[in-house]
């Protein structure tokens, strides 16, 4: 994952495809991807709970542009929005690379890490693990993408404790990702 964030910013799509697949990879190394039907309620709790995060992000850019906490402005958006919103990334490569993110973290973040720490931690585990994942996002040395890291891991770890399982996360980080980045970006 540091890959991510220290590799020159015209590397970000190949890495994100390395780095998801490395997830991908261990995810199903330990077991952790098992093909399940698709269910309709774990389908409609994902599109709840990214219409919620969508919402708190909205709420989010309003009290970033008004009151700019930490220093903190809207051009940190932008720096997150171009690294997969480029004009030089066709849209369909916008949606592979978001479904490869969403499929990745959802796999090794909540199918692995998560699910290992619930049976002692219970929901809490969710915010247990949003922390190591805002921990890594560090990197980026941006304030804003460890924030919003924090935040959408904690719901898409609450969204997975409820659903029981990784589809209902998976949907929600999918459709919000492509809400976020494509559809109708925030800021």
């Amino acid at each position: 994952m540091l890959l991510l964030f220290t590799l020159p910013k015209s590397y970000f799509v190949a890495a994100t495809f390395f780095s998801t697949s490395c997830m991908i990879g261990v995810s199903y190394g330990l077991g952790a991807l098992r093909p399940r039907r698709p269910a309709l309620r774990s389908a409609v709790l994902g599109l709840v709970s990214a219409a919620i995060l969508y919402a708190i992000f909205y709420a989010g850019a309003w009290v970033v542009s008004a009151f700019h906490p930490f220093g903190i402005t809207s051009a940190s958006e932008t720096s997150i929005y171009s690294l997969i919103s480029s004009p030089s990334n066709p849209v369909y490569l916008q949606v592979v690379v978001l479904l490869s993110d969403s499929a990745g973290f959802e796999a090794f973040f909540r199918g692995v890490l998560q699910k290992r720490l619930s049976g002692r931690f219970g929901v809490l585990a969710a915010p247990a693990v949003a922390l190591l994942d805002a921990v890594i996002h560090l990197a980026t040395l941006n304030l804003l993408w460890v924030g919003a890291t924090f935040v959408t891991d904690v719901v898409w770890g609450i969204t997975y404790h409820y659903g029981k399982g990784a589809q209902s996360s998976f949907a929600s980080h999918l459709v919000w990702d492509i809400a976020i980045f494509i559809v109708r970006p925030i800021g």
